[in-house]
């Protein structure tokens, strides 16, 4: 989901009945050949000693990720699914494969072009990657087109239409031109194409017509290349046509009135082409003077990258087609993708959020935590006499937990310092107007922000210099590190002593996905952890070294080596009388070593439950080493983004949760901070958290032994079962009407006992 805030790889996931089925592909996605799969089995069957960096024991990164937008497809194609909804989906996926074109199969063409011919763990080189990764995007396209036509039937039968211009009738077409002429025609630079005018540059996934037309009665023909000016608020991709839900694309639009742009010529064709380019151009930290301006040339170069797919029209030419993919520097058969309906289908975000609420998803408004909502106190207050605050997002409000937390800080006198790491935030919610505020109030203010966060990088330049000046210290982080962690830390002084109060999150300091991605918070003011985050931001910006750590685990230093020795304990303390257990949940698990030890783990007979929502490593289900391991990937209208570590520890039970997914970047080239959850009332919310989606059969995949994913139960099976989403929302609401019920009890014992006391008094 990325627009549709930044998914760090934004989407909620899928695949339905009717709709991509991975388990039942020709050839297995993750593994090249069938035969690799049953040598595999049989040798783990057979064997005492267990060879565990075969290749045939770990899936494909970028294959597993692709599997994960066909879940996320899926949810397009569910009858059960609100039909402005399943536009959202489609234009989710079409959102998340540009952006893996760009990161990953532009990183994947480095290599390649760099001459690497290492494999990966699974076995396969940058060129096999980039193959088979094409030909499953190919198939998901296919996919993407099947059900994009079946949702436009029924959008029709509800009166919204996307039509062609030729079908518009010649009052339309009028009213249509003097909008073109009025609003659109100045935004066009026609670009011609010849001897004196080179070959123009492409903008990054920018809709592009190529031209074809004549002097009249000439035999010449003439090329030339029109964008098409998509600017939100001025030319969107859609225009209206009547009053009601009648669109036409404004290609389409600019395409049936050239004549006007190119008067006393003939238009023999006009064909519609769209490129990307790769979004990995980055230099070295080390060499940088100054890391802004360093970002800064980063994004300049961007632009001009080399591009690393060609999307045309299907029948487009096929002279026009080798010249473009020709002038592209691509492979014309494997780079150029044909588009048999809509190109950059993101842009169906704008008929998915048509004001149609009985066409959406019922609304959802995030309740206030019942510890919060109607204590109009401090919040430093509430935190101190509560202890731990557990937050839940989108089913709790981010505004009036996080944000509230800062505005207090602001503002409250007794503060005297606020430091904060920013990965992605947005100027909806007030976190930037609170650290511009804290510091006018004379208040130490430092934020760390890291200027690489993909795709935000601009946005994230703008807010470092306006914290700037606001006089706020403001760093960059580590030299060759990305600081992904989500902490607060603020130093008030209480009634009695210095004391810091600590947020640690699993999601962006980011109102907008905070009510689109499922997260968790943790209000604290335990000393160690504060004394931990107090050292981390010591070292974040300043030279102090690596520290070791109380409670905190933190990348790269000691999160990994921590979480392996972790998993090696459970392993030690399995026994019949006190089976082992590890439950993950997480966005992704690719780290080596992390998925080794967890099958050692397995194999000795600890349980193993991952809840991982793309990319995943491991392999459930191989008799005599991962039998004892159960991979589930949860979907919904919500993004799962939260995670959540958790270790039996022979009874003496371990709740992590933090900002670190298991990928190698994460536990080796990010700071990350995962956080102990001691409290017991907030390890059973994690607990049920963890039970309710492991135990839940509508909108879960689970994945088999060869590596693809089943739904758990059919559309039809699950009419009245309710998604881990809509459980979650359900008990939320209880509990805020539960909360309102027992402050209603607490103020009638009031005035039982005034009234008690007022009638002993008068007697």
């Amino acid at each position: 989901m990325s627009n549709i805030p930044h998914s760090e790889n934004q989407a909620p996931e899928q695949e339905s009945t009717g709709s991509v089925d991975a388990s039942a592909s020709k050839t297995t996605l993750f593994d090249r050949r069938s035969d690799d799969e049953s040598a595999a089995h049989e040798t783990v069957a057979a064997a005492t000693e267990i060879d565990f960096d075969s290749p045939e024991f770990y899936l494909n990164r970028e294959l597993t990720w692709l599997a994960f937008n066909s879940r996320v497809l899926s949810m397009a194609d569910e009858p059960d699914t609100p039909l402005l909804e399943r536009v959202k989906f489609l234009a989710i996926i079409s959102n998340n494969l540009d952006e893996f074109q760009m990161k990953r199969i532009g990183g994947l063409k480095q290599q390649l072009a760099a001459g690497v011919r290492t494999p990966t763990i699974d076995g396969r080189t940058p060129a096999e990657q980039i193959a088979v990764c094409q030909e499953r995007v190919r198939e998901i396209h296919k996919e993407q087109n099947r059900i994009l036509r079946k949702v436009l039937g029924q959008l029709a039968q509800q009166g919204i239409r996307i039509v062609k211009y030729h079908s518009l009738t010649e009052e339309q077409k009028n009213d249509l031109r003097s909008d073109f002429v009025e609003n659109i025609f100045p935004l066009l630079t026609p670009l011609a194409m010849d001897p004196g005018h080179p070959f123009p540059f492409i903008s990054n996934l920018a809709l592009n017509l190529l031209v074809t037309l004549r002097h009249k009665g000439g035999s010449v023909p003439h090329i030339a290349r029109v964008k098409v000016p998509v600017t939100k608020g001025i030319a969107p991709r859609f225009i209206h046509v009547d009053d009601g839900y009648t669109f036409v694309a404004l290609d389409d639009v600019v395409a049936n009135n050239m004549d006007l742009l190119f008067p006393g010529m003939e238009i023999e064709s006009c064909e519609l082409f769209r490129v990307t380019r790769n979004a990995i151009v980055e230099t070295d930290e080390e060499e940088a003077d100054d890391l802004l301006v360093m970002i800064e040339s980063e994004l300049r170069h961007r632009h001009f990258a080399p591009i690393v797919r060609l999307q045309i029209t299907k029948g487009m030419n096929p002279t026009h087609r080798g010249m473009l993919a020709a002038e592209l520097g691509l492979d014309e058969e494997n780079d150029v993708y044909e588009v048999e309906e809509i190109m950059g289908m993101r842009d169906l975000f704008e008929i998915a959020f048509l004001d149609i609420p009985e066409l959406q998803d019922p609304p959802h408004k995030p309740i206030d935590h019942t510890r919060l909502a109607h204590d109009s106190r401090n919040i430093f207050h509430i935190i101190r006499e509560r202890g731990s605050l557990l937050f839940q997002y989108p089913y709790e409000s981010f505004s009036t937990s996080v944000e509230r937390f800062l505005r207090t800080a602001s503002v409250d006198p007794k503060v005297l310092a606020i430091k904060m790491t920013l990965y992605r935030t947005s100027a909806e919610g007030g976190i930037i107007d609170s650290l511009v505020q804290a510091s006018r109030n004379g208040k130490q203010v430092a934020v760390l922000i890291e200027l690489k966060a993909r795709f935000d990088e601009a946005a994230n330049i703008g807010w470092a210099r306006r914290l700037e000046q606001a006089g706020i210290h403001v760093t960059y982080g580590v030299v060759g590190l990305k600081t992904h962690s989500k902490v607060i830390l603020v130093v008030r002084r209480d009634y009695n002593k210095l004391r810091r109060y600590a947020h640690i999150g699993t999601g962006n300091y980011h109102s907008g996905t905070a009510r689109l991605y499922s997260d968790l918070g943790m209000l604290t003011c335990d000393d160690d952890i504060a004394q931990d985050l107090t050292e981390l931001f010591n070292y974040l910006t300043g030279y102090s070294p690596p520290p070791t750590y109380r409670k905190i685990l933190a990348a790269p230093y000691t999160l990994k080596k921590s979480l392996l020795k972790k998993i090696e304990r459970e392993q030690a303390l399995h026994s019949e009388h006190s089976p082992g257990l590890i439950q993950f949940k997480m966005n992704a698990l690719e780290d080596i070593d992390i998925t080794r030890a967890l099958y050692k783990a397995a194999q000795a007979g600890v349980k193993v439950d991952l809840i991982v929502r793309d990319t995943c490593r491991m392999r459930p289900g191989i008799p005599g080493l991962s039998e004892n391991v159960r991979i589930i990937s949860v979907v919904g209208r919500f993004l799962e983004h939260a995670r959540i570590y958790f270790f039996h520890n022979g009874g003496n039970e371990e709740y992590y949760i933090g900002s670190a997914d298991l990928m190698t970047r994460n536990l080796e080239s990010r700071v990350e901070v995962v956080a102990p959850v001691d409290d017991v009332k907030l390890r059973q919310e994690l607990r049920l958290i963890l039970d309710v989606q492991l135990s839940s059969k509508k909108h879960v995949w689970e994945m088999k032994p060869d590596g693809t994913y089943v739904q758990r139960a059919r559309i039809s099976e699950t009419d009245s079962a309710m998604s881990s989403q809509d459980t979650f929302i359900e008990l939320a609401q209880k509990r805020k009407t539960a909360a309102a019920k027992h402050r209603q009890s607490k103020l009638r014992a009031k005035l039982l006992t005034y009234f008690h006391k007022r009638v002993l008094n008068e007697s």
